[in-house]
């Protein structure tokens, strides 16, 4: 049984750093991409940043770009998202997502709804991020 579980979330003033984490269990860490979505109250969820299969070829949207890092650890099969100068705009709810089958890179568009919904089949929880201005 595949288990995610994200941790590290919190309340941060505006310009602020957080470590997000994600341990995943139940399958072979290092054999597929993996992601970080987030979901604001009223709003869709959104992607944020995938990792491909190796961890050497992030890709980030463009509201993150340049201030969010993902990275990934085989070793203790765990995600991270490193979140520098944060923003109020950026509070919501974190999740990690593995995709479903085994392939080298993320695959384009991995953050449009068809994706969420097609190519990531396992998910946490979530960890609440909150930023105050």
């Amino acid at each position: 049984q595949v288990q995610v579980a994200e941790s590290g979330g919190g309340l941060v003033q505006a310009g602020g750093s957080l470590k997000l984490s994600c341990t995943v269990s139940g399958l072979t860490f290092g054999d597929r991409p993996m992601a970080w979505f987030r979901q604001a109250p009223g709003k869709e969820r959104e992607g944020v940043a995938c990792i491909s299969q190796s961890g050497r070829v992030p890709v980030y949207t463009d509201s993150v770009k340049g201030h969010f890092n993902i990275s990934r650890d085989s070793a203790k099969s765990t995600l991270y998202l490193q979140m520098n100068s944060l923003e109020p705009e950026d509070t919501a709810t974190y999740y990690c997502a593995v995709m479903a089958g085994t392939r080298t890179l993320c695959p384009g568009s991995w953050y449009s709804s068809l994706r969420i919904r097609t190519d990531f089949a396992y998910w946490g929880q979530g960890t609440q991020v909150t930023v105050s201005s």
